[in-house]
């Protein structure tokens, strides 16, 4: 992989087994990679429900054979699968939701050094607002403190009203960062969940790059990019502005079926990566 490159591309796999509301795009880690690797992309973000998911599989070895790497573990099988959340109040299963994310940054330190908090995170509800922020800053800066020893980064995703009702913009995930105070802590931007949230989506990423850890691609119909009246014109030129240097990952629906949603995301996002990395 040419390390010199300022952006990477990777796409969302999980298990052959996981949920099937799991929000991915390719089945089959191994499959996947070597897919992902033939149609162009420079990584796979992993979404794992426990780092038991990739014991059978040699992932090292499948990676260095197909010149690819972990651009970040994703945490929504660990909510959707156990209903764990860092804002519960019953103290027994909030702990064991941190126990698991412990063992994932564990899994992180040896592949992509970034693992995300999307859902997990959980939602206010008729709870105390003030309360679930202030339980969350204490779960978030424990496995800040836990994850920086181990040289992995933390990226929190805004995400949209109607998923949830905590932290949904990137303005708010900016707030919340600042008061948490890590700097191995940083926002993961989707541009699927800005169309909804934010003034604007290039403006916005620009305006607070610095947080900005890692970024989810979609259009704006949770298709593939190209799909729907997203602009991405304008997000990669702002994004160039910024002088943005990392990930972006293409998370959106497998419609009309997988392969064809990862083929049309990345041929039409390659032309703007190879702009970019000129």
């Amino acid at each position: 992989m040419n390390q010199s490159k300022k952006i990477k591309l990777a796409i969302t796999v999980t298990s052959i087994d996981a949920l099937s509301k799991a929000f991915v795009v390719l089945r089959g880690f191994e499959e996947s990679i070597i897919k992902a690797a033939e149609l162009g992309y420079d990584g796979v973000e992993l979404a794992v429900k426990h780092p038991d998911d990739i014991k059978d599989i040699d992932l090292s070895r499948i990676l260095s054979q197909n010149n690819m790497e972990v651009s970040s573990i994703s945490t929504g099988l660990v909510y959707a699968q156990n209903g764990y959340m860092f804002t519960e109040p019953d103290d027994e299963k909030r702990g064991k939701a941190i126990k698991l994310y412990k063992e994932l940054i564990d899994m992180a330190s040896d592949f992509g050094q970034i693992v995300n908090i999307g859902l997990l995170r959980g939602y206010i509800g008729d709870k105390d607002p003030v309360e679930t922020e202030t339980k969350f800053i204490a779960v978030a800066r424990e496995l800040c403190s836990y994850a920086e020893k181990k040289g992995v980064t933390i990226i929190l995703e805004p995400v949209n009203r109607y998923e949830i009702d905590f932290i949904n913009s990137v303005e708010e995930g900016v707030k919340l960062l600042e008061k948490i105070g890590f700097p191995n802590l940083k926002l993961m931007p989707d541009v699927f969940h800005m169309n909804i949230e934010d003034r604007t989506i290039g403006g916005e990423l620009a305006k607070h790059i610095k947080h900005a850890g890692y970024i989810h691609l979609a259009d704006s119909n949770r298709l593939a990019p190209g799909w729907g009246h997203t602009d991405f014109d304008d997000i990669f030129k702002h994004l160039k502005m910024a002088d943005y240097k990392g990930w972006l990952s293409v998370e959106v629906f497998p419609k009309p079926t997988p392969m064809e949603a990862a083929t049309q995301a990345v041929r039409f996002l390659k032309p703007y990566f190879e702009e970019y990395n000129r």
